[in-house]
């Protein structure tokens, strides 16, 4: 069987790499197809086009840049078919998943479209009117992840063209084909340049953070490599968006509905196979609910149908790449060592081929365990047992990480405990929305900035101040001319 090849977007152009790598389904361990290795000259070619975009782009009129992201939207849905089946074969989720992550992309290009730019009037006087305007940074570098590649690479892009930047979009090494079909697909809708897609090796994300025809950088990825775009872009002072690692805690107190609870937290922990910044990653449950809410926990881990994403019934696929398989493994392995007790994932059969790990749920760890002190980014769930709120917030706010929490609970005191919880995202009996019109970004070493909403939008951008004399006449500093 022939391997398809995949192209760069360049200047809207398809563009082959000189040189490609393997692109492999996690679920079978082969190859899918053949991404291009961008090489400097190829980088330097997408910025220059980004570049040259750039003023037509940056004047065309709002509601045009609007429209014209708003159109993107249906180029998502009129495929979804194809390119559902093409995420699921190179990410490892089920298809159902698949196409939830492309249809955000979807989302996010029309409900970006929707945003408007605010024109502050700072003063209104006898003297002056002074004005504060919104406008574009230039060229955006877009960086995506391998978790949920379509939608966190088009809720960076969608808002970006909106503000009136161009961009240059990287996904990930380990997912870049869906991306790379969708640009192609989106080509002629878009003025040459004004999108460019380039995928490539580990070479490729330092060398766009250093580049100085690049004005930002929007990063969605691990805390350890936020740290490493930070530090590269502060050589050309670029501006930075970074959306980096979690421990999510979620606070469960007496009084909730112990099934319905749980099945929601058990998605919420497993959900893409635990592959997800704002999983829940430590599950606080109260001492008088707690054996009950366990055994809710496992019965639904035991049922559950791990395997490839292609197949029918499949709700949990494998961890996306054999690294993160390893680090998991460790952790999993470091639990065994010290004696934690496992409700389940021992015994829990998956297939031999692929990288497969069993949901995996921990019995009330100690606090100082790497179980609970890291994120583990895959199927593995410490439940954590407590008997006095206070002490369970503590315990919550005790990570360098602020990303996400949620408490559940009779609503009144559940939300007076989430003003406690230090987290850019906390939800009240819920978990795991995010919308276009809400900001979201970490506290703590869970990132900078935000993403989202207006807040979002306005990270694209430099405000501008034009303030304008009224009085005729007068000089700088007020005397006459």
């Amino acid at each position: 069987m022939t391997i398809p090849e995949f192209s760069h977007l360049i200047g809207g152009h398809c563009v082959r790499g000189a040189s490609t790598f393997e692109v492999i389904n996690p679920a079978t361990e082969e190859i899918v197809g053949l991404a291009p290795d961008a090489t400097v000259a190829q980088l330097n070619l997408a910025v220059a086009s980004a570049r040259a975009a750039f003023p037509a782009w940056r004047d065309l009129d709002l509601t045009e840049r609007q429209a014209k992201v708003a159109a993107l939207a249906g180029v998502f849905a009129a495929n979804i078919d194809e390119l559902k089946r093409l995420l699921t074969a190179e990410q490892g989720k089920p298809l159902d998943d698949a196409q939830v992550d492309i249809m955000t992309g979807s989302y996010f290009c029309q409900l970006s479209s929707m945003l408007t730019p605010p024109v502050e009037v700072n003063e209104d006087s006898a003297e002056r009117l002074s004005v504060t305007r919104h406008v574009p940074l230039g060229v955006v570098g877009a960086i995506a992840p391998w978790n949920v590649p379509i939608g966190l690479a088009f809720w960076k892009v969608a808002p970006a063209l909106v503000a009136g930047n161009t961009v240059v979009l990287k996904p990930s090494p380990f997912t870049p084909l869906t991306t790379l079909r969708i640009a192609e697909l989106l080509r002629e809708m878009l003025p040459p340049g004004v999108l460019n897609v380039l995928s490539g090796g580990d070479r490729l994300g330092p060398w766009m953070t250093s580049h100085p025809g690049l004005d930002k950088i929007s990063f969605t990825g691990s805390t350890a490599t936020g740290r490493k775009v930070m530090e590269s872009a502060a050589a050309t002072l670029k501006r930075v968006t970074l959306e980096l690692g979690g421990n999510d805690a979620a606070i469960v107190l007496p009084g909730v509905n112990v099934a319905e609870v749980a099945e929601k937290l058990f998605q919420a922990a497993f959900g893409n196979s635990g592959q997800i910044c704002i999983a829940t990653k430590r599950l606080y449950v109260h001492d008088a609910i707690y054996d009950a809410f366990a055994d809710a926990m496992v019965a639904l881990a035991d049922t559950a149908k791990i395997g490839d994403g292609a197949e029918q019934g499949t709700r949990f696929g494998p961890i996306q790449n054999r690294a993160q398989f390893d680090r998991v493994q460790d952790l999993i392995a470091d639990s065994r060592e010290q004696g934690h007790r496992f409700l389940t994932g021992l015994d829990q059969a998956v297939p031999e081929r692929g990288w497969f790990i069993p949901l995996t749920i921990i019995d009330n760890p100690p606090s100082n365990a790497r179980i609970v002190q890291e994120e583990q980014f895959g199927p593995v769930l410490p439940l954590l047992r407590f008997d006095d709120v206070d002490t369970a917030i503590a315990l919550a706010n005790d990570t360098d990480y602020g990303l996400g929490a949620s408490v559940w609970g009779p609503s009144e005191q559940a939300a007076l405990i989430a003003e406690r919880l230090e987290a850019g995202t906390v939800w009240v009996n819920e978990v795991q929305t995010v919308s276009p019109s809400a900001p979201f970004g970490g506290h703590k070493q869970s990132g900078i900035g935000s993403e989202n909403g207006l807040h979002g939008l306005l990270e694209y951008t430099n405000p501008k101040v034009i303030s304008i004399a009224k009085t005729a006449g007068r000089g700088v500093n007020g005397s006459s001319t």
